[in-house]
This record gives C-alpha cells, sequence and structure tokens, in this order.
C-alpha cells in the first residue's frame, strides 16, 4: 500500500473494512477502556489515552503519507509541537528559524526558556546563516516552510545537512505545505509536525495536531510523552481528520488554483504595497519552492501601503471572515500583529516584517471570482 499514490494512500491506508461488522470507514471507537480476557490479555488496546483504533487508523494513515515509519496523534497542533519539545534537555540549545507561529514561539520563550531551554532565531533563509548558529549545544533545528505568515522558504536539505553534520535534529512544520505539496523527510528531515486543525482535517471543526517520523527511538521517546501528558484527539476528532485527509489532494489542488488568481489581483492592485506568495516568480523563495515543492499552497499575505486603511478593509469582508486559523474550505482573512503572532514582542514583529499593515488570506474553495470581487469591495472603501 506504501507505494500507491498519493489519494489512494489517504483513502485507505490504515482504513481496511472492519473485521467484526465489515464497515468501509473506520468506526468511531467511543470508548474509554477495553475489556481484557485476564489482566495483560487484552487485543491490543487497554484505555484510550494510551491507544484508541480509530486514532491509530489516523496515526498510521499521517506516517504513510509522508514517507515516514511512525505516526503520533495530539489533541493541538500546540501538544504535538511541545511533545517534539520536550526531546530537549535542559541547558541544550535550539536553532529556530526567526518567523514561526506565534503559538511557537511561546513554548519556545515562555515555557521551555524558563526551563532552562537555550534559542537563537535565524532571520536570514541561508543555509550559511543556520550553519553559523549552530554550537555543541545545538539538539534541534526547527524550521517552517512555506512560514506563517510571509512565506518564506527554507533549504530543508542544505540546513539539515548542517545540522546533522553537528549532531543535531531537524524538525519541519509542515502545516502550511501538507504531505501532498511537500515531504520534508525525504530532504533530510528527522521529524515533521503538522496542526491537523488546518489543511488536513479541512474544515475547521476541530483541533488536533500530529507528528511523524521513521526514527524508531524518537517515536518511542515521545510516544511515550503522548501517553504520559495525555493531549490526545478524541476518537471521534481523530475521525474527522481521517475524513478530511480523504479529500486533500482535490482541495489542495482547488486552494492553489484560487490562491494563484488572487496573488496575481494583489500585485497589480495599487492599494497593496507587497505580496507575499511563493507561486509568483518575483517571491525570493520561488525557485526554491520548485524545487522542494509540487505547489505554492493556498496561503497568500500581503501589505496594504496606507494602514490606515487596514480596520475598514476588515471591516468591509465578506465572503472572507476575519478569523484565526487557515487551512478550511471557506475563506479567512487575518490580522497577524493583533491574532495570530501577538504573543511575539512588537520590536521583534516589526523587525521580520510583521506589522499593522500585514493581512494574511486563507484562500478557500470559494470561486475565486467571487473572492477577488469581496476584496476588491473591501480594498475600495
Amino acid at each position: 500500500m506504501r507505494n500507491n499514490k498519493f489519494s489512494t494512500r489517504a483513502i485507505h491506508v490504515g482504513q481496511e473494512a472492519d473485521p467484526v461488522t465489515g464497515a468501509t470507514i473506520v468506526p468511531i471507537y467511543a470508548t474509554s477502556t477495553f475489556t481484557q480476557k485476564a489482566p495483560g490479555e487484552h487485543k491490543g488496546y487497554e484505555y484510550s489515552r494510551t491507544g484508541n483504533p480509530t486514532r491509530s487508523a489516523l496515526e498510521e494513515c499521517l506516517a504513510s503519507l509522508e514517507g515516514a515509519q511512525y505516526g503520533l496523534a495530539f489533541a493541538s497542533g500546540s501538544a504535538a509541537t511541545d511533545a517534539v519539545i520536550s526531546l530537549l534537555e535542559p541547558g541544550e540549545h535550539l536553532v529556530s528559524c526567526s518567523e514561526v507561529y506565534g503559538g511557537t514561539f511561546r513554548l519556545f520563550d515562555k515555557i521551555y526558556g524558563r526551563r532552562g531551554l537555550e534559542a537563537t532565531y535565524v532571520d536570514d533563509s541561508n543555509p550559511e546563516a543556520f550553519g553559523h548558529a549552530l554550537t555543541p549545544k545545538t539538539r534541534m533545528v526547527w524550521l517552517e516552510s512555506p512560514t506563517n505568515p510571509l512565506l518564506n522558504i527554507f533549504d530543508i536539505q542544505s540546513i539539515a545537512k548542517l545540522a546533522h553534520e553537528n549532531g543535531s535534529l531537524v524538525v519541519v512544520d509542515n502545516t502550511f505545505a501538507t504531505p501532498y505539496l511537500q515531504n520534508p523527510l525525504a530532504l533530510g528531515a528527522d521529524i515533521v509536525v503538522h496542526s491537523t486543525t488546518k489543511y488536513l482535517n479541512g474544515h475547521s471543526d476541530l483541533i488536533g495536531g500530529a507528528v511523524v517520523t521513521s526514527n524508531e527511538a524518537l517515536y518511542k521517546e515521545m510516544g511515550f510523552y503522548q501517553n504520559a501528558a495525555g493531549a490526545v484527539p478524541s476518537p471521534f476528532d481523530s475521525w474527522l481528520v481521517l475524513r478530511g485527509i480523504k479529500t486533500l489532494k482535490v482541495r489542495m489542488e482547488a486552494h492553489q488554483r484560487g490562491a494563484d488568481e488572487i496573488a496575481s489581483f494583489l500585485v497589480d492592485h495599487q492599494a497593496v504595497a507587497k505580496v507575499y506568495y511563493p507561486g509568483l516568480k518575483q517571491h525570493p523563495g520561488h525557485d526554491l519552492a520548485l524545487k522542494q515543492m509540487s505547489g505554492w499552497g493556498g496561503m497568500v499575505s500581503f501589505k496594504l501601503y496606507d494602514p490606515t486603511r487596514v480596520d475598514s478593509f476588515f471591516r468591509n469582508l465578506e465572503l472572507f471572515a476575519v478569523a484565526e486559523s487557515l487551512g478550511g474550505v471557506e475563506s479567512l482573512a487575518c490580522h497577524p500583529c493583533t491574532m495570530t503572532h501577538a504573543t511575539i514582542p512588537e520590536v521583534k514583529r516589526q523587525a521580520l516584517g510583521i506589522t499593522p499593515q500585514l493581512v494574511r488570506l486563507s484562500v478557500g474553495l470559494e470561486d475565486p471570482a467571487d473572492l477577488i470581487e469581496d476584496l476588491q469591495k473591501a480594498l475600495r472603501v
């Protein structure tokens, strides 16, 4: 099954017909515990925090889509991130790209920083900048590619080579790209993180996260943490992500078609100062994205010339919902400065380019012409 094409694996891996009833779709095993014939004599499951058949199906499918051996599902993307950072000991060093999701920065800086984690943030996308940041204590390098919210692209393969020469692990948050458009493990990463809340589920009706790896030792260590900390998804949420994954290929292709049209529209609009979208040839990471991705995704960010028009722009949107999150069938507009990245200190946000004029769009599956008309009206007011 692992040699089948992406959509086939998304629909079938880990999702064989139920052996008891023949149910074609994986059942929702809504149980907290499992009856044992005698103490320690069970059918592979004891307690749903430790393992649940619906969750196991999701974990197997996610691993297959990323080309990994092992998958772990969590109650949120932040919980998945936490499980990965738990691999680090106090006093060890983390190198991260500067532009990360605000919740990830919060974990690095506010939670693990108090516990002795040392973190260095690299502003430059050049792999050599990451090489210079590595020290003998560096245990982990953390990347987002494309980044949130400015859609920068990092050379995963080159950075992974430098990190491995230093004895460091490489983690890639692949939420924006999804396994359909990018497979970081094939580029040299050791661990991939996802917020399954986003594109993998695709319907804005759950919170979830996932970690995949082909390193058995790392899998066992994070699996122990998953069970011990207990931040696992419910059987129903696991089932919802499985349902979403079945249509991931067709959804991502449609998201990208819409994003292509919207980016092209915004580039030519007089109210727009700059557009961030890897599909544009003028994007600094365009050629690299062509090399390590099979598409650009459905996220588009842009800056308005006039900061006084930001409020009216958001207030006059109709089809784009003003909301955090991304990757659903409905289009969303976000103001990173006050929403997703508000936890990052203002001086750091400004240095990164996350300014009050920045708007982040998650392009949904509505007709692109209708979305462009909605943007046109909001930009005109």
